[in-house]
């Protein structure tokens, strides 16, 4: 049951970081995460602040120079339906193509989908004060840990909820924010931050901060990209596993590479180790099998979610050889 609490219809940018950065109030966009955390008392709040009135913040657009903005408010479905997107970015595509279901697609946003709180069944129990609540627990550690971090963890073994945080930042995109303090702008990777830096959140915005645009470099000659993610149910569930990749080929070889898992790590998790085993070298069967076995050199599976090592090497091996076709 919800507690009560006030709403405010914002229609100007500055109208809402000015409400939003009130004690307890949360901005609402999709409310396709938001509601639920409130109905789970996850987290209070006494006021919602909707920026969906404001219009610079929707659609989708072309950047003079090459590549695309788009506005935080826009839906995963007009992603998946948008011309440019589907020829020149596939990756970003894909992901937002295997979120949820249609109807949570028709309804949420790219920047709520990107500042999602944590999955982990224990964070949204009230049963369980764990460390990113405050506690000093973090009990998948010894507890039910299926879907849990293999990498990456560090007495919170969350993992990053968005299929397209990991596409995005395999593109490099960067992020626009604006706030108290005026707009400013950072690459997608730097927006995450994960529990080495902080239990009480999962990226840098602060009170008032409003999630404006993503901005997308045009691509370069010869990119090829491609999502691959792996759920238990085939119709709509978040990853137990998954793998954004961004190359770019030159001459039968791999020039540049961006890999980037999601599903296994509290943060979109940029393998460099799997770069590194890409760059250089054709695309064949081999260099698939070294970049999946050097993505999981590092992981550290808890008691039940060992099944994530094998499963993200598969996931590698089968995304590259695609890639190469």
């Amino acid at each position: 049951m919800l507690a009560k609490f006030s709403y405010q219809r914002t229609k100007a940018i500055t109208e809402a970081t000015a409400a939003a950065s009130r004690p307890n109030a949360r901005i609402l966009a999709g409310g396709t995460d938001l509601l639920g955390c409130l109905r789970d008392g996850v987290f209070p709040a006494n006021r919602l602040v909707s920026i969906t009135g404001i219009k610079e913040l929707k659609g989708i657009r072309p950047l003079v120079g090459g590549g695309l903005r788009i506005g935080a408010l826009t839906t995963l479905t007009e992603i998946v339906e948008n011309r440019q997107i589907r020829e020149q970015y596939p990756v970003l595509l894909q992901a937002a193509a295997v979120v949820a279901s249609p109807q949570l697609r028709n309804q949420g946003t790219l920047g709520g989908n990107l500042c999602q709180r944590p999955r982990c069944w224990y964070y949204r129990s009230a049963a369980f004060h764990c460390r990113r609540k405050g506690g000093d627990t973090c009990f998948a550690e010894a507890g039910e840990s299926q879907m849990h971090a293999i990498l990456g963890g560090n007495q919170c073994f969350m993992v990053h909820p968005s299929d397209t945080a990991a596409a995005l930042v395999a593109l490099d995109a960067k992020i626009a924010i604006t706030g108290p303090k005026g707009p400013r702008q950072m690459p997608l990777a730097s927006f995450f931050v994960g529990p080495k830096v902080t239990l009480l959140k999962e990226n840098v915005l602060e009170p008032g901060d409003v999630v404006t645009e993503i901005l997308l470099n045009a691509p370069q000659a010869g990119a090829r990209s491609r999502y691959r993610k792996v759920r238990e149910r085939g119709s709509f569930d978040f990853a137990l596993a998954g793998a954004a990749i961004v190359l770019v080929m030159a001459e039968g070889k791999v020039r540049t590479a961006r890999v980037v898992l999601s599903g296994v790590a509290p943060i979109p998790w940029r393998s460099a180790e799997a770069e590194q085993a890409i760059v250089g070298k054709a695309l064949d069967a081999a260099t698939a099998r070294a970049a999946g076995a050097a993505a999981v050199k590092n992981a550290m599976p808890l008691v039940e979610n060992a099944y994530k090592v094998p499963l993200v090497q598969g996931i590698l091996e089968e995304t590259l050889t695609a890639l190469a076709a």
